[in-house]
């Protein structure tokens, strides 16, 4: 292994800056800094704390007398109202609870079912009646509570569920039906066991004069399941328990249906639909699909949250990793010493573009946080307002949960078999954090909707523009596309940098070339899916659909594309809040890090698109090369930044242990080295002989 460290190698010119750790982990936590700190000294508390040993029944009864512990000590009520006991505080509620998940995933999760889910679809589905008649229980933890949208055969497309409301005008009640398998609820946190209501998702039904049956689409209900006393499933309700999963095993997933099961009129969380006693439907959102939508949009804060708990998952991992990685020693260097694992160069590659994307994540998701809270509070709430916060969420959602899953598998495989030990967490946690690249929504459904709003803003560029004004743009846009499809703009790149790689990369780590270059793709692959799926707005909708089905792949990747530049735009951000001069060098390398290493994963983009020449492309992982050498040491303050103690990492080798044991053998071999006594490598024999 070639061994590369910046100790090794010539200074640059700008080395030597030093990071401000406690100034730069105040900029990381951001605007509810105060919050976080509060949360984290509480979560150090160990009946908060996962124990590995226990067996899924007994992880699972831990994790419910943990939530009662949130709801009688944690501050876990802030984004409900004032007047019901919470603090009208949405952003700062958000960010507690994304930190819950340095204690167990699975308690971070059951709280999001009872607080997130449960409690809020009652909060902004129901109003003030049932404010008034279901909230306490939820809040407090008396009510455990299932939240009934998932089925077994409809998960992401909610518009489709099988489970039926029909009202019945004569008892003034609606009877909530499975009519098939494939319409059980699934996956439902609280259902096994513990939950004792549920708010049921279900297509509304009314009658039409003369009898006709009418749906209204996807409303919510809310719906006692057991007996609270013997735990036993109240008449027409049935289910069974999911069983052992992945991971998240200290919650009680299970499986719902019903058999004509009735609820009051008075049940329906009627915010956006209502039922008169004679069966008169009605809402103030006229359009179907706009209050489908709208309901849906209330919910949106499990995304946000999953965002956040993701990035603190990778953190996590890279405190664990880089750690270890600057302490333990393996293979001989060029002296008596072995070598520290992060000075090889393979090891920097594998670990730093992780942390610099971390650092992006972290960043964006301040952003995103401070969007809705924004839009919950009432400061920033209009329709565009919700549709900017949806697509934002949908779009770093995936790329933070998809992250941490690879993060904590590169941590995993950086610390050798100590990763795999179960003491150091690695393994569990990355087992918990699987199941949030589909919850909350499907990654690649969520990618979806986000090239469709892409796509939507795309068009209303255009919208009532003449057909002369769109033929000359696009006719530029043909011009542009020729431009860089063609030598030229390769050969005018070549020219400029004379061959010359330092004046290459200097082009590179301009932040406006940077800028251009990941918001051009962007752009660039829009216009391409705007063009290719044109002809669906006259073929029928069959055809249509098989036209959007070809260009799914072209879809998704473009979605991806845009994720990449809201992560490099927050972070760009981020680095306007640090005012140390020196923790700002380190932040704009690891932020150029980042962003390089994006496009050096998307350079045959940029290649056959004419964005950069066969030089620059080579550039780029030069330049990268030269960022991980700068960044090296630097990286234990980077990770030391994250504020993250041991009682929140938990991990045996993060702990000063492996230190410890590494100083224990160098110790050992200088005293033989010493004493005259150390045995002489039989190799050397034969080279006197």
């Amino acid at each position: 292994m070639t061994i590369l460290s910046e100790k090794r190698t010539a200074p640059d010119a700008d080395a030597d800056p030093r990071v401000d750790v406690d100034h730069l982990e105040e900029v990381l936590l951001g605007r509810w800094a105060d919050i976080r700190r509060e949360a984290r000294a509480f979560l150090l508390d160990p009946r908060l704390h996962r124990d590995e040993s226990l067996a899924m029944p007994e992880h699972r009864e831990r994790v419910l007398e943990q939530l009662r512990i949130l709801a009688k000590e944690g501050d876990v009520l802030r984004a409900f109202p004032t007047a019901l006991g919470g603090a009208d505080d949405h952003g700062g509620s958000l960010a507690r609870f994304e930190e819950v998940i340095t204690a167990d995933p699975s308690l971070q999760i059951k709280a999001g079912v009872q607080w997130g889910l449960f409690a809020s679809a009652i909060l902004h589905l129901g109003t003030e009646s049932h404010h008034e008649r279901f909230l306490p229980g939820a809040m407090s933890v008396d009510v455990p509570g299932a939240f009934a949208m998932t089925e077994t055969g409809h998960g992401s497309d909610v518009a489709s569920i099988g489970t039926t409301a029909t009202y019945d005008p004569e008892t003034e009640e609606f009877v909530i039906h499975t009519p098939f398998r494939a319409a059980w609820k699934d996956y439902l946190g609280n259902a096994a066991l513990h939950g004792t209501a549920a708010v049921v998702f279900a297509q509304l039904i009314t009658a039409a004069p003369g009898g006709t049956p009418v749906n209204h689409g996807v409303h919510a209900f809310y719906v006692p399941i057991r007996n609270p006393e013997t735990g036993e499933f109240l008449p027409g309700v049935g289910g069974e328990d999911d069983g052992m999963k992945g991971g998240l095993n200290g919650i009680d997933n299970g499986r719902l249906w019903f058999d004509h099961v009735r609820v009051p009129r008075t049940d329906l969380l009627n915010r956006y639909g209502d039922v008169a006693p004679d069966g008169t439907y009605s809402s103030p959102i006229a359009s179907p699909g706009r209050r489908f939508f709208t309901m849906l949009g209330t919910l949106v804060q499990g995304r946000v949250s999953l965002d956040g708990a993701a990035v603190n998952a990778a953190k996590i991992g890279l405190v664990t990793a880089i750690t270890y990685g600057n302490q333990r020693r393996q293979f001989s260097g060029t002296g008596h010493d072995e070598v520290v694992l992060l000075d090889y160069a393979e090891h920097q590659r594998r670990l730093l573009p992780l942390l610099a994307q971390t650092y992006a994540a972290a960043f964006a998701h301040e952003r995103l946080l401070q969007t809705f809270d924004a839009v919950f509070s009432g400061a920033k709430d209009t329709d565009e307002d919700r549709q900017d916060l949806e697509t934002i969420a949908a779009a770093l959602k995936p790329s933070s949960t998809w992250h941490a899953l690879t993060t904590l598998q590169v941590c995993r495989e950086a610390c050798g078999g100590q990763g795999f030990m179960a003491e150091n967490r690695l393994t569990g946690l990355r087992a918990d954090m699987d199941v949030y690249a589909t919850f909350e929504g499907d990654n690649t459904v969520l990618l979806q909707l986000v090239a469709k709003r892409l796509l939507a803003d795309f068009a209303a560029e255009f919208k009532g523009a003449d057909a002369g004004a769109m033929a000359r743009y696009m006719a530029g846009r043909a011009a542009d596309a020729a431009l860089h499809r063609t030598p030229l703009a390769r050969v005018v790149q070549t020219l400029a940098d004379g061959g010359n790689v330092r004046r290459s990369v200097g082009h590179l780590r301009d932040t406006e070339t940077q800028r251009e270059l990941l918001t051009d793709r962007v752009e660039t692959m829009v216009e391409e899916l705007a063009q290719a799926l044109r002809p669906a707005g006259k073929l029928s909708r069959e055809a249509a659909a098989d036209l959007f089905n070809e260009h799914q792949h072209a879809l998704i990747e473009a979605a991806r594309a845009h994720a990449d530049l809201l992560l490099w735009e927050g972070f760009t951000a981020g680095l306007a809040q640090v005012r140390d001069e020196g923790t700002r060098r380190v932040l704009t390398w690891l932020r150029d890090l980042f962003g390089l290493t994006v496009i050096e994963r998307n350079l045959a983009w940029y290649l056959i698109h004419g964005r950069l020449s066969a030089g620059r492309a080579r550039s780029v992982t030069s330049y990268i090369e030269r960022l991980l050498r700068r960044i090296r040491p630097h990286a234990q303050d980077l990770v030391d930044a994250f504020g993250l103690e041991q009682g929140h990492v938990r991990a045996t080798i993060a702990s000063g242990v492996e230190a410890e044991r590494q100083e224990e053998a160098r110790a050992h071999y200088r005293r033989l080295r010493a004493s005259g006594d150390m045995a002489v490598p039989e190799k050397s024999l034969g080279a006197r002989g």
